[in-house]
C-alpha cells in the first residue's frame, strides 16, 4: 500500500502492483468550521472530505434528520452559505467534496453550489433499500449532470432493508444506479472498513470477483464497463477535479477567509451524533 496525493500517482502505483491510498475525512466536524483548518488538512494529504458524518456541522445536516424520530427544529437546513463557501474552497484546493452520511437537502444544495463532480465514497440505491444514507433517483440525475459518482457501500442496512443481503442485491443497486446516472458514475465503496455487516458472499476484498461474475450474467455488462465500476470512474473524476483547481489558480481565484457567523453556533454544538 501507497499514499497518493494526485491521478497521475494512483496509476503509477497500480502499475508498481501496489493499492494506492488517499487520506480522507469522514464528517466536517473535523475543521472546526475553519478555513485555515481546511487548507491545513490538504497540506497534510487529504484529498477528499464528507461535508458530514452521522451528526450535523453548523453549516450541514446530516442524514440523520431524516430518520423517523430525529428531525428536530431548525435541523433541516441542508447547506448553508458558509457550507457552500466550504465547497468552492474545496474546488479551488482540488478536494473532492464527499456527499454520503449528508442530508437530501444537502446533497441538492451541494450539487448547485460545486463547481466540480462530487463523490458519495459509500452509498446505495434509496429507490431499492429507504434509508437515509442511500441516493434518490432525483438526485443520481444530479450526479449524471454534476458528472460525479456513486460508489455503492456494501452495508447491509444499506442494501436490503428487510432481508439479509448477499451478492446479488448489491448488484441491484449497482444496475440501478447504472440505469438512472449511467455507467460513467458508479463505482464500489464497499466501506469494509467502517462497518460490521456485510453482504452474504461480500465478507472481504476477497470476494470481489464473486461481484463482478455476478454482473457479468448481464449480456448489458462488458469488460469495459467492469473497468470503469471498479476504478476508471472514481479516476476521471479525481482528474475533474483536479481540472477544476487548475482553472481556479489560473483565475486567481483567491483562499476563503472568512469565519463563520455567529447566528449558525445559536445553539449548536459542531457535532452533536446521534446512535440507533
Amino acid at each position: 500500500m501507497e499514499l497518493v496525493t494526485n491521478s497521475k500517482d494512483i496509476k503509477k502505483v497500480f502499475q508498481k502492483g501496489k493499492i494506492a491510498s488517499l487520506i480522507a475525512i469522514e464528517g466536517g466536524h473535523g475543521i472546526s468550521n475553519s478555513f485555515g483548518s481546511l487548507r491545513m488538512m490538504y497540506e497534510l494529504g487529504v484529498r477528499y472530505l464528507t461535508l458530514t458524518h452521522t451528526c450535523n456541522t453548523p453549516w450541514a445536516t446530516s442524514s440523520v434528520v431524516e430518520r423517523t424520530g430525529h428531525i428536530a427544529k431548525n435541523e433541516t437546513f441542508g447547506l448553508t452559505d458558509f457550507g457552500k463557501k466550504i465547497v468552492q474552497e474545496m474546488n479551488r484546493l482540488g478536494m473532492m467534496v464527499d456527499l454520503s452520511h449528508v442530508s437530501t437537502q444537502t446533497m441538492k444544495d451541494t450539487l448547485a453550489a460545486t463547481r466540480a463532480p462530487i463523490i458519495f465514497s459509500h452509498s446505495s440505491s434509496r429507490a431499492l433499500c429507504n434509508n437515509s444514507r442511500n441516493v434518490p433517483d432525483d438526485v443520481l440525475r444530479q450526479v449524471k449532470h454534476n458528472r460525479g459518482i456513486v460508489m455503492v457501500s456494501f452495508y447491509a442496512n444499506h442494501v436490503s432493508c428487510t432481508d439479509p443481503a448477499n451478492v446479488t442485491h448489491v448488484a441491484e443497486h449497482i444496475n440501478h444506479i447504472r440505469k438512472v446516472a449511467g455507467i460513467d458514475h458508479v463505482g464500489i465503496g464497499a466501506d469494509f472498513d467502517g462497518i460490521n455487516k456485510t453482504p452474504d458472499g461480500l465478507e472481504d476484498v476477497s470476494r470481489y470477483p464473486w461481484l463482478v461474475a455476478e454482473l457479468l450474467r448481464d449480456p448489458n455488462w462488458t469488460t469495459a464497463d467492469i473497468a470503469k465500476l471498479i476504478g476508471e470512474n472514481i479516476l476521471r473524476v479525481f482528474e475533474e477535479v483536479e481540472r477544476v483547481r487548475d482553472e481556479f489558480m489560473a483565475r486567481g481565484v483567491e483562499a476563503q477567509e472568512e469565519e463563520i457567523h455567529p447566528e449558525y453556533l445559536k445553539g449548536k454544538t459542531n457535532c452533536t451524533y446521534i446512535f440507533d
